[in-house]
Formats: structure tokens, sequence, C-alpha cells
């Protein structure tokens, strides 16, 4: 009876998780697994830590199972109006927002939100629909239109100032450009031209922005400083060696070495534990996960889908090599956490959003019209 019982249950169960792409899932599974184990060496004398981190799980696959029901015939429609509200929120944060430590980055409505999170999602999708509705008459002007409504939002958020989190918004907007089909050309102008605006640029950066820029190339000049946490943070990661010190007894963090041990830098965390060996299974992990995003983006039905789904794959590829690179000092240090791995809320929900409209696309592929 009880067998039965199991089976009646997992025939009930069966429909809705079945929106779940399996090798999708088995590996962010993994990723969030391997998190967690980090988490606790990392939160190690911080009480809570793992319980919050596990709620946040939840609530991430929450919005994915949500998400993933959802068609992309309906992203579709509401990209423009997201999009949309999106920039007046933003424009609001410009003119009413709340200011904490130095940034206006949050608007208070009732409680606190920040908008340019909501961009990360928007602007894919925004310039996925443009360029699904323009498919047929791709001209070097539709690319630059696509560039203005990039611009925009980014121009928005740099202004609050928030360097990462305009970073991602352009690194989504700029693949989906890229994948529909900006030529050499163009990209290579495009880069001589920011080039030649460095000299512009560089004067209306903050204090703290050309700090970082600066501390990047020669963090020996304020060891005890600025250049603090990449320091401490690459002898971790050189300090793990081929194996690494194993579980939890990691030495830079445990002797509070590494700042934002749990969130941004909860790499040299692992890297110091797992050493070489365990860095290898975590790239192999994330080069799994692109890998299964690209198939998705290859297989999907339409320009709309192709582009979002490889815009919001190689978003997780800058996620992953951003926070790696600025762990190893091979980039300068800006708040992006490792995918699936760093402590936070926020972060994991926009990252289960993304899983969720991958596995909207693959599950709805063969209903959706070309």
């Amino acid at each position: 009876m009880r067998i039965n019982e199991r089976r009646s249950l997992w025939r009930r169960m069966r429909p809705y998780l079945a929106v779940f792409d399996p090798s999708l899932t088995l590996i962010i599974l993994l990723l969030m697994g391997t998190g967690l184990v980090t988490l606790y060496s990392a939160g190690i004398g911080i009480p809570g830590k793992v319980e919050d981190q596990l709620r946040n799980i939840c609530m991430s696959f929450l919005v994915m199972w949500m998400v993933a029901n959802v068609s992309p015939q309906l992203m579709m429609r509401v990209a423009v109006p997201v999009y949309a509200v999106a920039v007046t929120l933003l424009v609001a944060v410009a003119l009413f927002g709340t200011v904490k430590l130095g940034a206006r980055r949050w608007l208070h409505i009732g409680f606190d939100i920040q908008p340019s999170e909501f961009m990360k999602i928007a602007m894919p999708l925004m310039l996925a629909w443009y360029f699904q509705h323009n498919a047929g008459s791709l001209r070097w002007q539709s690319f630059l239109v696509a560039g203005v409504l990039l611009a925009v939002p980014i121009g928005l958020i740099a202004r609050q100032p928030d360097l990462g989190t305009a970073m991602l918004v352009g690194a989504a907007g700029f693949y989906v450009i890229f994948l529909a089909g900006l030529s050499w050309k163009m990209l290579l102008g495009s880069f001589i031209t920011f080039l030649a605006s460095l000299p512009v640029i560089w004067p209306r950066l903050h204090d703290f922005q050309r700090q970082r820029v600066l501390t990047f190339i020669d963090p020996l000049q304020d060891p005890l400083g600025r250049g603090f946490h990449i320091i401490q943070s690459t002898i971790a990661v050189g300090s793990g060696g081929l194996t690494g010190k194993g579980w939890t007894n990691g030495t830079q963090a445990h002797l509070e070495f590494i700042p934002e041990r749990t969130t941004d830098f909860i790499f040299a965390v692992f890297s110091e534990e797992f050493g070489l060996v365990g860095n290898l299974v975590l790239l192999l992990l994330y080069l799994l996960l692109i890998g299964r995003g690209l198939m998705i983006a290859a297989n999907a039905p339409n320009f709309f889908s192709r582009l979002l789904a490889g815009a919001i794959t190689m978003v997780y590829f800058t996620y992953a090599f951003v926070n790696m690179g600025m762990v190893s000092g091979i980039l300068p240090v800006v708040g992006v956490p490792l995918p699936f791995m760093s402590y936070g809320g926020t972060a994991l929900l926009t990252l289960g959003l993304n899983a969720g409209i991958l596995m909207s696309i693959q599950r709805h592929r063969k209903l959706v019209q070309t």
C-alpha cells in the first residue's frame, strides 16, 4: 500500500517537476551544494548563514519553477513594458533614491528595492524583442538603436554609482547585440572609440573608482588599505596548493584575512581549502553550465529565444569569469558574486530567474512558432 501511495504521489508531482531541465538542474544543484559546503566553512563564527542560504535556495527554485512555466511568447509580449518600467524606476532612483554608504541605488516604497537588479533581466528581454521584430531588415542603424537602448540604463546605473551592476547589464545587452549579428568591423570600431574616450571618462570617475583601477595595477602601493582585498585573496588562492588545506582548515578565512568571505570572495575560501584540483572541478561545473545553456540556445525555435538563451548563458560566464578574476588578482575588485555559490538572496533569485528562462525555452521549443 505504501508503495502504491508513493507511486501515486510521484504521478501527481511529475507534471510539476517536468518543467525542470534535468541536466541544467543537476549542474545548478551541484554548484549550490558546493557553495553550501564552502559557506559553512567560511561562515564559522557567523551564525545563521547556512540556514539563510538554504531559504534563499528554496526561493530561487520557486522562482525558477514559476518562470519555467511562462512561455517565451508571453516573455516576448512583456519585454517592452518590463524595460520601460525598469528605466522609469532607474530615473526615479536618480531623482528620489535613498542614499546608503555614499551611493544612490535604492528606492523606498514602504521597503527598499534596487531597480538596477531588474535591468539584468529587462535588458536582454528588450534587445531580444527588438532584434526579433527587425530580424528581416537588420542594418547598421539597427545596431545603433540597440546601442542607445543599452546605453541609457547603463548610464543611469553607473551614475548611482554602481559599476559592477552596470558592467553586468552592459554584458547582458552586448551579448544579445553580438549574437544578433554585430559585425567585427563595428565591434572593432566600438572598441577603438571606447579607448579614445578613456581620457574623457577617467576624470569623470569617482575617486574610489579610480583608486580601484590603480590598486588593481599595483596593490602593493597600499597593502593595508585599498590593496588589502586583492593581496589577501591571492595569498589564499596560492596557499591552497594542489589539493588544498582541507575543508574548514583554511587559515586565511578563519583568521579573518579574507574580506567578504561568504559573498564576493567565497572563491578564495574554496581555493584555499580544496586547491587546484577543487578549482578544476569547479571550472568543469561552470563549463557544463555554459555548455548546457548554449545547447538550449542552439535548439531554440526562433530568433528571440536564441538571443535570450545565448545572452543569459554568457551572463553566467561573465559572473564566473569576473568573480574568479578579481579574487585571483587579474581583474579589478567589483561587486560580482560567484554564481550559485556566493551567499545572498537577491543575486540567487536573479540567477534562478535566468535559469527558469532557459528551462522555459527548452520546454516550449516545440510549441513556439518559428
